[in-house]
């Protein structure tokens, strides 16, 4: 067989991409390589490889990319203070480059002739998967089942994953859609579209109500180098270990549910309610972190930056001549940006009450309200009068 009939589709073992499987070997007459990556999404992975291989793959390829996945986009994402539209820490957003780059890898190594996704032709995951594809690949075909096929409904799948022979098991569905990795779960569409309804409790996986966590705050300390984190309460740990201990303590205290109505990039606006644990802790330490340690200025212009990069991030720009040039700048920015944070966890709450860092820029000596030696007061007369100089003219223009 040619090698130019290989393909390597992005794979979960749901019914979506199990049918996309054999529909690929049906209509295009090829070998299917299914990929499938672990970013912590708490599947059965063994289960998948084996329904694969039923369904009609030539290969089957599980990754770990966990600790790529935390420590090359998570924690870059959390030095830029990256925030899409000031809620959502952007958890699916930030998966889909890393996905698609090792779908890339493989296809290259594997001499496939295209790469494949179960993206619907609504959301943004479609541009996610693709830009990354021809960022990385120009000349790589992609093959996107949901605006080319014919099948209008999740019936329809049915049906033909029955003619085909893949195994269905059919139970309740979930009255909405559910993508988990370490950093978040997502829900959105079903009862979630009415933007007036509020999530029922028994749909969140990753953190208990605020209402029904402990009574007593936990305090935990988590340590960053040049804005990564690399310890909690004083232990280093591997990425995806620090952020899945994270998420324990974090979801045990009801912290990091967020419910928004976002802007897509292909245009509309969803409902999207998410869960963060980990994730809006590490936010919470960092800015505090760079609050004693980040010149004001510098501080000034990367915010300024914030925007700009969450929205390439969201936008599925990751692999990006911009996106580069502002990576390059958050990490020089980042430099200082060393020390502990003291957090307390509470009902929901993230309340910082302590930071200490070897390169702080904090002085008691200049912050003090008692008598000191450093600064004279006297100073900010002139300091007021030149700042004052233009309002004064301005005014002085208009009596005239």
């Amino acid at each position: 067989m040619s090698e130019k009939n290989k393909i390597v589709l992005a794979y979960s073992g749901g019914l979506d991409t199990s049918v996309i499987l054999k529909w690929l070997v049906n209509e295009y007459d090829s070998d299917v390589i299914a990929y499938v990556a672990d970013i912590g999404q708490k599947e059965d992975l063994e289960e998948a490889e084996q329904k694969a291989w039923e369904t009609g793959a030539c290969a089957v390829f599980i990754e770990d990319l966990r600790d790529e996945f935390v420590r090359d986009y998570v924690f870059p994402a959390i030095s830029a203070n990256a925030v899409y539209e000031g809620s959502y820490l952007l958890g699916t957003s930030i998966a889909r480059p890393l996905i698609a780059k090792r779908q890339i890898e493989i296809a290259k190594r594997e001499g496939a002739f295209a790469v494949s996704h179960g993206a619907t032709g609504k959301g943004n995951d479609q541009v996610r998967f693709e830009l990354t594809f021809y960022a990385l690949h120009p000349d790589i075909k992609i093959i996107a089942p949901w605006r080319e096929w014919d099948f209008k409904s999740r019936t329809d799948l049915i049906n033909y994953a029955k003619k085909n022979g893949i195994d269905v098991t059919v139970t309740e569905r979930k009255p909405y859609s559910c993508d988990r990795n370490l950093l978040h779960t997502s829900y959105e569409g079903g009862i979630l579209e009415d933007p007036w309804a509020e999530p029922p409790e028994d749909m969140f996986e990753m953190t208990v109500s605020p209402e029904t966590a402990p009574d007593q705050p936990v305090y935990v300390e988590i340590g960053f180098e040049s804005g990564i984190p690399v310890s909690v309460d004083g232990k280093e740990l591997s990425p995806s270990y620090l952020l899945a201990d994270l998420n324990e303590v974090a979801g045990a205290n009801g912290i990091g549910r967020v419910d928004i109505v976002e802007n897509r990039f292909v245009g509309m606006k969803s409902r999207g309610v998410y869960e963060t644990p980990g994730g809006t802790i590490l936010h919470v330490a960092h800015r505090a972190l760079e609050s004693i340690t980040m010149d004001r200025e510098v501080m000034r212009l990367r915010d300024s930056l914030i925007p700009k990069i969450s929205e390439l991030i969201y936008y599925g720009f990751w692999f990006s001549p911009e996106m580069e040039m502002l990576t390059a700048a958050v990490r020089q920015s980042q430099k200082d940006v060393s020390g502990t944070v003291r957090l307390k966890l509470y009902k929901g709450n993230v309340i910082v009450c302590g930071r200490k860092s070897p390169n702080s820029l904090y002085s008691e000596n200049l912050a003090t309200f008692e008598e000191d030696s450093v600064y004279d007061q006297s100073d900010a007369t002139g300091f007021i009068r030149l700042n004052s100089l233009r309002l004064s003219v301005k005014k002085l223009l208009e009596g005239k």
